[in-house]
Protein backbone atom coordinates (compact mmCIF):
# COMPACT_ATOMS: atom_id res chain seq x y z
CA UNK A 1 0.00 0.00 0.00
CA UNK A 2 1.45 3.27 -1.25
CA UNK A 3 0.38 6.32 -1.62
CA UNK A 4 1.62 9.18 -3.37
CA UNK A 5 1.53 12.93 -3.43
CA UNK A 6 3.04 15.85 -5.90
CA UNK A 7 3.48 19.43 -4.67
CA UNK A 8 0.93 21.74 -4.70
CA UNK A 9 1.89 23.66 -8.01
CA UNK A 10 -1.91 23.64 -8.92
CA UNK A 11 -3.85 26.91 -9.11
CA UNK A 12 -7.37 26.90 -8.31
CA UNK A 13 -10.17 28.79 -6.46
CA UNK A 14 -7.45 31.19 -4.85
CA UNK A 15 -5.75 28.18 -3.43
CA UNK A 16 -2.85 26.08 -4.49
CA UNK A 17 -3.45 22.35 -4.31
CA UNK A 18 -2.13 18.78 -5.03
CA UNK A 19 -3.02 15.28 -6.29
CA UNK A 20 -3.07 12.02 -4.02
CA UNK A 21 -3.47 8.78 -5.61
CA UNK A 22 -3.03 5.57 -4.83
CA UNK A 23 -1.19 2.79 -6.26
CA UNK A 24 -3.27 -0.27 -5.19
CA UNK A 25 -7.11 0.75 -5.22
CA UNK A 26 -9.42 3.42 -4.76
CA UNK A 27 -10.74 1.71 -1.82
CA UNK A 28 -7.23 2.55 -0.51
CA UNK A 29 -7.49 6.12 -1.28
CA UNK A 30 -10.66 6.94 -0.35
CA UNK A 31 -10.11 5.88 3.20
CA UNK A 32 -6.75 7.31 3.48
CA UNK A 33 -8.29 10.48 2.81
CA UNK A 34 -11.13 10.34 4.74
CA UNK A 35 -8.42 9.68 7.75
CA UNK A 36 -6.82 12.84 6.72
CA UNK A 37 -9.91 14.57 6.98
CA UNK A 38 -10.84 15.43 2.96
CA UNK A 39 -14.36 15.34 2.16
CA UNK A 40 -15.79 12.97 -0.75
CA UNK A 41 -16.41 15.85 -3.01
CA UNK A 42 -12.08 16.47 -3.58
CA UNK A 43 -12.29 12.91 -5.25
CA UNK A 44 -11.84 13.79 -9.04
CA UNK A 45 -11.90 10.65 -10.65
CA UNK A 46 -8.69 9.12 -10.19
CA UNK A 47 -7.50 11.52 -7.39
CA UNK A 48 -8.01 13.48 -4.62
CA UNK A 49 -7.16 17.06 -4.69
CA UNK A 50 -5.55 18.30 -1.78
CA UNK A 51 -5.08 22.23 -0.54
CA UNK A 52 -1.83 23.19 0.12
CA UNK A 53 -2.34 23.72 4.13
CA UNK A 54 -3.11 19.73 4.31
CA UNK A 55 -0.50 18.38 2.61
CA UNK A 56 2.07 18.47 5.30
CA UNK A 57 -1.08 16.10 6.85
CA UNK A 58 -1.11 13.49 3.63
CA UNK A 59 2.71 13.40 4.05
CA UNK A 60 2.49 12.72 7.93
CA UNK A 61 0.06 10.26 6.92
CA UNK A 62 2.84 8.20 5.05
CA UNK A 63 1.54 9.80 1.64
CA UNK A 64 5.09 9.48 -0.72
CA UNK A 65 5.92 12.97 -2.04
CA UNK A 66 6.44 12.70 -5.82
CA UNK A 67 6.80 14.99 -8.59
CA UNK A 68 3.81 15.14 -10.64
CA UNK A 69 4.97 13.32 -13.74
CA UNK A 70 5.92 10.38 -11.63
CA UNK A 71 2.69 10.63 -9.92
CA UNK A 72 0.76 10.12 -13.33
CA UNK A 73 3.32 7.41 -13.91
CA UNK A 74 2.45 5.24 -11.05
CA UNK A 75 -1.06 5.77 -11.57
CA UNK A 76 -1.40 4.72 -15.06
CA UNK A 77 0.71 2.25 -13.87
CA UNK A 78 -1.69 0.24 -11.40
CA UNK A 79 -4.25 0.89 -14.15
CA UNK A 80 -6.12 3.22 -11.96
CA UNK A 81 -6.05 6.87 -14.36
CA UNK A 82 -9.17 7.60 -15.45
CA UNK A 83 -8.40 10.43 -17.92
CA UNK A 84 -11.02 13.30 -18.24
CA UNK A 85 -13.64 13.05 -20.52
CA UNK A 86 -13.31 9.12 -20.28
CA UNK A 87 -15.41 6.65 -18.67
CA UNK A 88 -14.33 4.44 -15.93
CA UNK A 89 -12.69 1.17 -17.04
CA UNK A 90 -15.03 -2.20 -16.77
CA UNK A 91 -14.82 -3.85 -13.86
Amino acid sequence: MTLYIDPPNWPGHGRMWSHLVSDVSFEELHAAAAAIGCPPRAFDGDHYDIPSERYADAVAAGAVEVGSKELVRRLTAAGLRRPKGRPAPSP
